[in-house]
């Protein structure tokens, strides 16, 4: 029997195994960026008169996001495994329970779950952070211009990241990124009222 460290390091030596759960990281991770970013400055403009009212509803968002994109992953992917299995079954004329094939799907779903509800988490928290400085370094005017800073930064590593995997010019990608954080905000700062 393999332990479970053995298998993780197995799962991550495998190049569609890591695709995956970076796409579902990313794509999550903008999700819950973009998400934050329109909170943030949909909170301020609102009215809200802490920085500390903003984390909250910026951690229920975070909780919202992260569970629907572990949740969701997890049943995309046990689906997709088991048909996978199944159609391994069929050609191989052999049932392959508790097999390392089996063992390798299911570790391979948990890690995709499991970076699926840490990309929106992550882009959530960081641009929540500056509000925490609220009324003690910050206004919440400069606290929501700080958390939309750090949001597009986050969202430009994002791209950047992705550009240099890719063997695109990393600037570029992270320039592209970037860009949809300051067209969220730009869009809420429009919305009427």
């Amino acid at each position: 029997m393999v332990s479970a460290r053995e298998l993780l390091a197995r799962l991550l030596g495998k190049e569609d195994v890591l695709a995956i759960s970076r796409r579902y990281f990313v794509s999550n991770g903008f999700d819950g960026t973009l998400t934050c970013i329109g909170v943030v400055v949909g909170a301020v403009l609102s009215g809200v008169p802490d920085g500390l009212t903003v984390v909250k509803i910026g951690l229920g968002a975070a909780v919202g996001l992260g569970t629907s994109a572990v949740w969701s992953v997890w049943e995309i992917e046990r689906a997709e495994t088991r048909a996978e299995i199944r159609r391994l079954e069929r050609a191989m004329l052999t049932d392959l329970d508790d097999t390392r094939i089996q063992r390798e799907h299911r570790g391979a779903r948990l890690l995709h779950a499991v970076m699926s509800g840490l990309g929106p988490t992550v882009g959530v928290l960081i641009p929540l952070s500056p509000f925490l400085l609220e009324g003690t370094l910050l206004t919440m005017t400069e606290a929501a211009i700080v958390a939309v800073g750090l949001g597009i930064g986050v969202l430009g590593a994002f791209g950047a990241y992705m550009g240099s995997i890719s063997g695109q010019r990393w600037y570029v990608a992270a320039a592209r990124m970037a860009l949809a954080g300051l067209v969220v905000a730009v869009a809420n700062l429009l919305l009427p009222g």
